[in-house]
């Protein structure tokens, strides 16, 4: 792993218990952030039916959240460079907070629309913020770790936090979602108040160097490799249901099992994932890549009984999940003057690729090759998104050895010589 652009003074860092609080009071926002972003699938007939809309305008809902996460990601993360993160991300969750009481509260599609993009706006810049305290709070040697811990709480909301506030929707109305999601976001607030500590400003933050990120080429590199990687994840995920029914042949009333069973994959994933960064960034994002190739290839084979294919079911999310920590960390190491930003834009590409795959996964059925059939197209994406970090990890090399035969008497450690010239440029 290469080491931090700007290292954080060890009288910042912490340690056992203090540093699992910080890092967990963070995850309660990403639960919250999970719970509000996915539930609303499962509950679009009761909100539709409520709103007086058809399909397309429920769609339109979902879709307006994924807009305001690729908007509001960037611009939010570039306006709180010059501020304390955890400033910025007491803010973020005031506005997430605010935004789903506002959703509880709407009482017709155009209100519910503007709530839902306002509800998005936050996602990116939230994940971003809460990705770079866990980096400076703890130790440079487990900053993966701290990285997925902070996305923990994204994964586990599809193991608990979907499949409740489903329920709680069902039996109390779809808007209660909403309230449940408001009341975890003020403890969320109460948490971080109380646990995260103030982290003085970087030095040399502003807007300006963080928009200075833009034009290095390895930021959209990585952000690439997200977007093409990812979508092949999301070619299968998005069309679970059918293929699970239809050709694994499972009863639709043990759906919700799947999905838990495709969270606790997503879980295992994102703990995995950061182990693995931490012993090296690149190294496992060729080898998850790899692995969501060998995944989607079998997929279409596995689904033809209920056992095989919810064991996959698993291993999909376990796969695509363990590629967001080192992603994280890549994003950082290539950006070390506009963490923020960079951190943040992650969130902005994997929605990108949540599109893209679900597009193409669409397409293909449409085109009648079958409900599996986005499992092939999602693992030819999977290649070309390894193919985009296997050109990556050489402009690494390239400029390393450019650094070394312009200053012969530097350390020789590649992680290093590549750290540096990421400086440099």
């Amino acid at each position: 792993m290469t080491a931090s652009a700007h290292p954080t003074p060890p009288s910042q860092r912490l340690s056992g218990r203090r540093l699992t609080l910080a890092i967990g009071a963070l995850a309660v926002g990403g639960f919250a952030i999970g719970t509000t972003e996915f539930t609303i699938m499962g509950l679009l007939e009761e909100m539709r039916a409520d709103l007086g809309v058809d399909y397309a305008q429920g769609g339109h809902v979902i879709s307006a959240y994924a807009l305001g996460v690729v908007i509001g990601a960037p611009i939010l993360a570039t306006i709180g460079a010059k501020k304390p993160q955890r400033t910025v991300a007491l803010a973020l969750m005031m506005v997430i907070t605010l935004a789903n009481i506002s959703s509880f509260f709407a009482s017709g599609f155009g209100w519910m629309l503007a709530s839902r993009f306002l509800s998005g706006l936050p996602h990116g810049a939230y994940f971003g913020v809460a990705a770079v305290l866990a980096a400076t709070l703890a130790d440079p040697a487990r900053r993966g770790r701290a990285i997925s811990m902070v996305m923990l709480g994204l994964s586990i909301t599809n193991v608990v936090g979907v499949p409740f506030a489903t329920w709680l929707g069902q039996q109390f109305g779809w808007r209660s979602m909403f309230l449940l999601v408001g009341v975890i976001g003020i403890g969320t607030l109460v948490l971080i108040r109380a646990f995260v500590p103030a982290v003085p400003v970087r030095p040399g933050a502003s807007i300006r160097t963080e928009l200075g990120a833009l034009r290095r080429p390895q930021l959209w590199m990585t952000l690439l490799i997200g977007i093409v990687g990812f979508g092949g994840f999301f070619a299968v995920y998005s069309y679970i249901s059918p293929i699970m029914t239809e050709v694994a042949g499972l009863d639709v009333s043990l759906l919700p099992l799947v999905v838990a069973l495709y969270g606790v994959g997503m879980v295992v994933g994102n703990i995995l994932g950061g182990r693995l960064a931490d012993r090296s960034i690149m190294g496992s994002i060729y080898g998850v890549m790899a692995a969501i190739t060998v995944v989607l290839l079998l997929f279409p084979l596995a689904a033809s009984t209920p056992w095989s294919a919810c064991l996959f079911v698993f291993l999909v999310g376990a796969s695509g999940s363990t590629l967001i920590p080192p992603l994280q960390a890549r994003l950082l190491d290539v950006s070390p003057g506009a963490p923020s930003l960079a951190s943040s834009m992650n969130h902005s590409a994997l929605n990108t690729a949540n599109a893209l795959g679900a597009a193409v996964g669409g397409a293909v059925i449409t085109a009648g090759w079958g409900f599996t059939s986005p499992a092939l197209v999602g693992a030819g994406l999977a290649v070309l998104g390894l193919g985009v970090a296997l050109i990556s990890g050489r402009m690494d090399r390239g400029n390393a050895s450019a650094t070394s035969s312009e200053a012969p008497d530097a350390p020789q450690t590649t992680s290093v010589a590549s750290d540096q010239t990421l400086r440099a440029r």
